[in-house]
């Protein structure tokens, strides 16, 4: 870096009149490097991957991303291997479609180790977009109502008495808690049995929602003493375009009012070229 900032323009999101209703988009796995880069570049265009879903996201009072990729300058073209990373100008992307905050906890964040971990950091965060997943709560106040934002990866660790304790310390501090989680087993549409344990443990710890990533696939949902608990959104913005099942995913819509949540609709992401999604009424069935 020769220190000066990566910011990149963005475009505003929309404005919700409604002064009682709060609404929170969270998609599945964004990987920005690879080919999904190759080929922004090649149509000069970083915003390339968001192009056919911005709208929809700017919708959003919040959004709310798993980032499978560290953000470094330098990052070198790669159309195959599995040490990911994303140029800097891809950020227009993710402010583009008004990412809010991002999540790192994930088996890929430290590709690059703790420098391209603190390079990603200071990159999000000069462009507006919060991080959590490094052991930390992320607050963010919107309106009458503050959000803490929580981010695990337990691809290799377990969840642990820490883990449920900093859920808990983020259940004193924020009116809602929304948990990220990268868990279970790549290519299955079925979370495990210690996937199920664990989101209880956590809704007991105070967990409001629970987002799932890691999978590739569409795994299902369920209500866990009133708590939505998605096991695996799928794939976003990936690469991935060898199968089917890699190129579906789940966007979740959450709206808030009056302090609390009073709807919970789920929408079907395709990924029709590559690393570039489109909402799929063909998907939805209709």
């Amino acid at each position: 870096m020769d220190g000066r900032k990566q910011v990149i323009s963005f475009t505003p999101k929309l404005q919700n009149e409604d002064p009682e209703r709060i609404t929170i988009i969270a998609t599945g796995d964004v990987m920005l490097g690879r080919t999904v880069m190759i080929e922004a570049e090649e149509k000069e265009d970083p915003i390339y991957p968001f192009r056919k879903v911005a709208d929809k996201l700017r919708e959003a009072d919040l959004v709310f991303i798993n980032l499978e990729n560290p953000i470094i300058p330098d990052c070198p073209k790669n159309d195959s291997g599995f040490k990911f990373c994303a140029d800097p100008k891809m950020v227009a992307g993710l402010t583009f479609a008004g990412v809010d905050v991002a999540s790192l906890a994930n088996n890929h964040s430290g590709n690059y180790g703790k420098e391209g971990i603190n390079e990603t950091v200071k990159i999000l965060e000069e462009n507006g977009i919060l991080v959590t997943g490094l052991g930390d709560i992320v607050i963010k106040q919107y309106r009458n109502m503050s959000f803490g934002f929580l981010g695990f990866d337990f691809t290799v660790d377990l969840l642990n008495d820490a883990d449920l304790e900093l859920i808990t310390s983020a259940n004193e501090k924020a009116d809602v808690v929304i948990v990220g989680v990268h868990w279970g087993v790549e290519y299955t549409d079925k979370p495990t049995r210690k996937q199920r344990e664990w989101a209880k443990e956590m809704v007991d710890a105070g967990a409001d929602v629970i987002i799932g990533h890691h999978p590739h696939w569409v795994q299902n949902s369920e209500i866990i003493n009133g708590v939505p608990v998605y096991y695996s959104l799928g794939n976003f913005i990936f690469d991935q375009m060898w199968s089917e099942k890699t190129k579906k995913g789940l966007v979740v819509d959450l709206m808030y009012r009056g302090g609390r949540l009073f709807s919970s609709n789920l929408y079907r992401s395709y990924i029709s070229e590559i690393g570039q999604p489109v909402f799929s009424s063909a998907y939805l069935g209709e």
